[in-house]
């Protein structure tokens, strides 16, 4: 049964090989990297009903048994990041049937995207800390290259001051892994556990946490590491966008999530106290720059930076309730996210342009697309029924009940916020009335098919579907979340799983 563990990274890598053997067949390529992604997707669904069934797994690679050799492991969190990662991998790659040129799928995009969710997988199933710094290096090489896949010079600027954060952040990740293994003699995250708890320095271990939070802050895009994101975010194609939106800074708040639950967990009084106060300065700074733009992608990116903050609430008020309103959190807003990039995109296409000034009457002329936009960004504002209501009542209820009283203030205003700058795309887009033709500057969009069409509304819809199921469906989706947070908070499941009754 531990085998499933292997899946979510070996599927994306046989596809990859695959389409690898492909290169010069365009058809081929489309169609192999969709079947692909719903491939990870059943191997995804069958890894969480199984661990929400038997507990956490454990594969030890090649039978060398931990801490010695290679550690994969699968708790509830990881498993509902790799069956988000799955769903996301899905809609975004029939999205990219048509919202991709052949011309970027030649210089292989969807062989990247297969490399790019290996790395995501890897990075939520391993189990030791320099592997994680692996599969993280993983995610930056692929996500370069699709960054600056087609050589726009947008695109080139955005990659460049992308990737030099994220090496600068890897440097200092490597580095705290170093003074982690000079101090303790391990890598492995259930052995660090058990070896830091009784650490003789416990100014040591903050200095390490501090690394830590720097290393997985900027990859998490917070205050104020977070400057890379909204310069890079809307250079790529939609199709990228939308998929780094959902998920690359996820993965770095799962790190984060993960090393102050498992590892760094002996002083909470000041590494907690320090995550709360960034998670509100990410949360203000990051709408307040949405506030400030004009063009769709633009303000979505500033948005990613916003939520952010509300992931990190939870884990900073570190209480079950919270704990499991970060993940509720996190599950929502990878849905909402990616959904509103989709359909950030389908405004392009028809524009051949996201400035708000040079786009309008979208609710007359596309009103299912309005009816999308309009689901989703209420979602994203946290308006009730919808999904997002629910994961910003369970964090504040959980800071009420832990007398945080000034996150919970933060919260509410910049919830308040969102909603003004989402009614802000609308009103711009859908509500006024459609521009003058004839601007010689505006860019010209591409006539579409309505086959090719269907294929960009298609995923957006299913999206919406379940941002509406999750609101619908918030007493299981809530089960699962604290389900996961107990687990979190027992790392002792954790290492007993991993290095058996003896250490834990």
């Amino acid at each position: 049964m531990s085998n499933l563990l292997v899946l979510p990274i070996a599927i994306p890598l046989a596809t990859m090989a695959v389409l690898v053997l492909f290169w010069k067949s365009l058809r081929v390529q489309k169609t192999l990297g969709v079947i692909g992604t719903f491939v990870m997707l059943a191997a995804a669904i069958t890894l969480l009903i199984t661990v929400r069934r038997d507990g956490i797994l454990v594969l030890n690679v090649g039978s060398w048994p931990a801490p010695f050799g290679i550690t994969l492991v699968a708790d509830l969190l990881s498993c509902i990041m790799v069956l988000l990662a799955s769903v996301m991998a899905v809609a975004v790659s029939i999205y990219s049937l048509t919202g991709i040129d052949d011309a970027r799928v030649d210089f292989g995009f969807y062989p990247l995207l297969h490399l790019l969710l290996m790395g995501v997988c890897g990075a939520f199933l391993t189990g030791d800390i320099f592997n994680l710094y692996v599969w993280f290096e993983v995610m930056l090489i692929a996500s370069f290259v699709l960054l600056s896949l087609g050589g726009e010079q947008g695109q080139l600027e955005g990659a460049i001051k992308y990737v030099t954060l994220n090496l600068i952040s890897s440097a200092v990740f490597l580095a705290a892994i170093g003074v982690l293994y000079a101090a303790t003699g391990t890598l492995n995250m259930a052995d660090l556990a058990v070896k830091l708890r009784n650490f003789h320095d416990a100014d040591i271990v903050n200095v390490l946490a501090m690394l830590f939070l720097i290393a997985f802050g900027t990859k998490a895009a917070v205050f104020p590491l977070f400057f890379w994101l909204p310069a890079s975010y809307h250079t790529p194609p939609v199709a990228v966008s939308a998929i780094f939106a959902g998920l690359l800074t996820k993965v770095g708040v799962y790190a984060l999530i993960r090393v102050f639950t498992l590892l760094f967990v002996s002083d909470t009084e000041f590494t907690h106290s320090l995550l709360l106060i960034i998670a509100g300065l990410t949360m203000v700074t990051g709408v307040l720059g949405a506030m400030a733009q004009n063009e769709i992608r633009r303000i979505l990116s500033f948005h990613i930076v916003s939520q952010i903050g509300y992931m990190l609430m939870g884990l900073a008020v570190f209480t079950p309730l919270a704990l499991a309103g970060s993940v509720f959190y996190i599950i929502h807003h990878i849905v909402v996210k990616t959904n509103l990039f989709l359909i950030g995109g389908i405004v392009e296409q028809r524009f051949g342009t996201g400035k708000l000034k040079e786009i309008g009457g979208l609710l007359l002329s596309a009103p299912l697309l309005a009816a999308l936009f309009f689901v989703s960004a209420m979602s994203l504002a946290g308006i009730p029924p919808l999904s997002g209501f629910f994961a910003k009542l369970t964090l504040i209820t959980a800071a009420l009940q832990a007398e945080q009283y000034a996150i919970v203030v933060t919260a509410l205003a910049v919830s308040l916020l969102t909603l003004f700058s989402m009614t802000k795309i609308w009103s711009e887009a859908f509500w006024k009335a459609a521009p003058l033709n004839g601007s010689t500057d505006q860019p010209k969009p591409q006539a579409l098919t309505r086959k090719a069409n269907s294929l960009l509304f298609a995923p957006a819809m299913v999206l919406v579907t379940i941002t509406v199921g999750i609101g619908i469906m918030a007493g299981p989706v809530m089960d699962l979340s604290i389900a996961a947070a107990e687990q979190l908070l027992n790392p002792d499941l954790y290492i007993h799983a991993v290095l058996g009754e003896k250490r834990s």
